[in-house]
């Protein structure tokens, strides 16, 4: 809508008439100055940050349409663990072992973690984005479903410019705000970047000490130890309840085996420790895989809060430490995903049901999948919360 408005209100300057509507983004980033004043930026780093600033509506495209939740997660790791991502990751564990190890020793995070995540992120530096972080963050922070997010992020930019971490033109990243090898958000920059070899800087952009030990800082405060498992691929018992795997429910590795849980490939009693609590998760459904996950895992999603991407950076780890890191069970290909069209019909639908998907925006997050398990326990389905074409199907007749 506000697009809309700007749009109306640039039509009739144009032509002449008074000023701009209030919706209009340059009058919009007026008044985002008092709340970036507020928080203690200068107006002369203001002034610098926003001249000539423009919406890019390619950041809207790009967050409707975001790959971790769009893609068929097989299709998504398919890519992250193709043979070439594989090797390229062997690679940069092995030419960069001395500093990775000292690394690993301080901050308690496995080598092939960081690397996993560096490859997940950049492919190992090789793409850093070149959207301007400040005029992505804007166009966030002025229209759509993030601009909390957007808001919060663009202080975030602007006190790394006048802290004198970086200046306005080494702001290169995603559309999404993440900056450097490993991709940190101007919030995640300023609370754990990490100044490794004491140059004064916490470069990010080109310094690989400060971006290894930059990830490692974040991924321990979050809760990440060494030489701890990140989960292990479950095969679960006929009539298992799936209600269990919610995402909330945790237990020991003994009740799970008592529920009938077990490790595909190995022993789940035998090869982990059976008071070790984890939570069971079915990324594609009861058709697909399933995986006892831990608290490795977790600190994972602290980094990017999608199951796929989690995944696929603990599945990724696995192969560049020369462990299996391929998926035995077979994945449902035959299924396809939905469109972010049908993602928000599904949702309508189940809020007209009486069951609340939270807001109908396109994303299957834990309200949708919350609500879509409710309704199939209520009419005798696996209670996966997976949104497939065949429940929507269901959810229409």
């Amino acid at each position: 809508m506000k697009r809309l408005i700007a749009g109306i209100g640039a039509f009739i300057a144009a032509c002449g008439s008074a000023s701009a509507e209030p919706g209009d983004f340059a009058a919009w980033l007026e008044s985002f100055r008092a709340e970036a004043a507020a928080a203690g930026v200068s107006d002369a780093v203001m002034d610098e940050a926003f001249a000539g600033l423009t919406v890019n509506e390619r950041v809207y495209e790009r967050n409707d349409n975001q790959p971790e939740f769009t893609r068929a997660i097989w299709d998504y790791l398919d890519t992250s663990l193709s043979e070439a991502k594989v090797a390229n990751g062997r690679s940069a564990l092995a030419e960069n072992r001395i500093a990775l190890s000292l690394i690993e020793q301080a901050y308690g995070v496995d080598a092939e973690t960081i690397v996993a995540i560096w490859g997940q992120e950049s492919a190992y530096g090789r793409i850093l984005g070149s959207y301007d972080t400040i005029q992505a963050l804007a166009t966030l922070g002025y229209e759509g479903r993030r601009t909390a997010f957007g808001r919060e992020q663009l202080i975030g930019a602007l006190k790394i410019i006048q802290n004198g971490y970086a200046n306005r033109d080494q702001l290169k990243g995603s559309w999404a705000g993440a900056m450097g090898h490993t991709q940190f958000i101007p919030t995640t920059y300023l609370a754990y970047a990490v100044d490794h070899d004491g140059d004064g800087r916490r470069n990010i952009w080109s310094d690989l000490g400060d971006v290894f030990a930059s990830t490692a800082n974040y991924m321990s405060i979050s809760g990440y130890r060494a030489n701890e498992p990140w989960g292990v691929e479950a095969r679960l018992p006929g009539g298992f309840d799936y209600s269990l795997a919610n995402g909330s429910v945790k237990k020991p590795l003994v009740e799970w085996a008592s529920l009938g849980v077990e490790a595909v490939g190995g022993d789940l009693l035998g090869d982990y420790d059976a008071n070790l609590r984890g939570r069971v998760i079915v990324p594609a459904g009861a058709k697909g895989p399933a995986f006892l996950v831990f608290e490795n895992f977790e600190a994972i999603l602290k980094y990017n809060r999608s199951t796929a991407y989690a995944l696929a950076v603990a599945l990724l780890s696995d192969e560049v430490a020369g462990r299996s890191g391929q998926v035995a069970t077979l994945w449902p290909r035959d299924d396809r995903p939905l469109s972010r069209e049908e993602r928000m019909e599904l949702q309508r639908a189940l809020a007209g049901l009486g069951y609340n998907p939270g807001p109908i925006d396109g994303i299957v997050g834990a309200g949708t999948r919350s609500a879509l398990r409710k309704w199939q326990k209520n009419t005798g389905r696996p209670a996966d919360g997976y949104a497939s074409a065949a429940i929507l199907e269901a959810l229409r007749n």
